[in-house]
């Protein structure tokens, strides 16, 4: 990705969604990537920082900022693989 694919425009994040959308921008170079460009995200590295951040929340609370992770991390993918 470049910046040249991301346009300039300031975007709305709803409060429930600032855990998952700053550990998603935190580890946005952690990308697995193979011959058919990324498949997604280097999982220990999404932990590893997770775990850093979000030290104060409950498990039950990083399970959910994971999985809202993975909604980003799904869609991502999805906008790559269009570009083809």
């Amino acid at each position: 990705m470049r910046p040249s694919d991301f346009p300039e425009q300031d975007v709305e994040v709803w409060p429930e969604h600032v855990d998952a959308c700053l550990l998603f921008c935190s580890v946005s170079t952690q990308w697995r990537v193979g011959m058919g460009g990324a498949t997604g995200l280097d999982y220990p590295a999404v932990f590893a920082t997770l775990d850093r951040l979000h030290r104060g929340k409950t498990d039950d609370e990083r399970d959910a900022i994971f999985v809202d992770v993975q909604v980003i991390e799904r869609a991502a993918l999805e906008e790559m693989n269009s570009r083809d």
